[in-house]
């Protein structure tokens, strides 16, 4: 790993902030129930596009239906998601910053998982207006499940991984 990313994470845990949190009582489970709310919205809005897309629920409900009402609670959840993430990595970023685990979330997971979501947003609408929903919008709400399934995965291994 890099020496001056890991002076940052050491600069970074020892800000005034990070300090805060980390010392007290009722601010990290805060943060921490902060990220969890975040993660629930944006994971919960995209699994019930990408389960529609998928064919599983009622028929009624178009994906791009779905997608167009669920966007804004969808990147707010994101939003909440990544500032609790933040402040939840500031408390160890050195340690963190050598994290295969949180590495591989991070750096790999959440920006391919990003990809295929924006990819599904953009093209939802014009997927509805087929007959039937094709096989490569199935194959991206397949891969979407699986690549947050996968970032959940790399997140409960942080604490198990060196």
């Amino acid at each position: 790993m890099d020496g001056s990313l890991i002076s940052f994470g050491h600069w970074l845990q020892n800000r005034e902030f990070a300090l805060a949190i980390a010392g007290s009582d009722w601010a990290y489970p805060f943060v921490q129930a902060m990220h969890f709310t975040g993660l629930s919205l944006w994971v919960g809005t995209n699994v019930i596009v990408d389960l529609t897309l998928l064919g599983v629920g009622k028929k009624s409900s178009e994906p791009a239906q779905f997608s167009n009402m669920l966007f804004v609670w969808n990147w707010i959840g994101f939003g909440i998601a990544v500032i609790g993430g933040l402040l939840l990595f500031s408390v160890s970023a050195e340690t963190y910053l050598t994290n295969i685990a949180f590495l591989t979330k991070l750096g790999l997971l959440i920006p391919l998982g990003l990809v295929v979501h924006i990819v599904i947003q953009r093209n939802a609408p014009a997927w509805e207006k087929l007959s039937e929903i094709p096989r490569v919008a199935k194959i991206a709400g397949f891969a979407d499940l699986l690549l947050w399934l996968s970032v959940a995965t790399a997140a409960v291994l942080i604490p198990y991984a060196g």
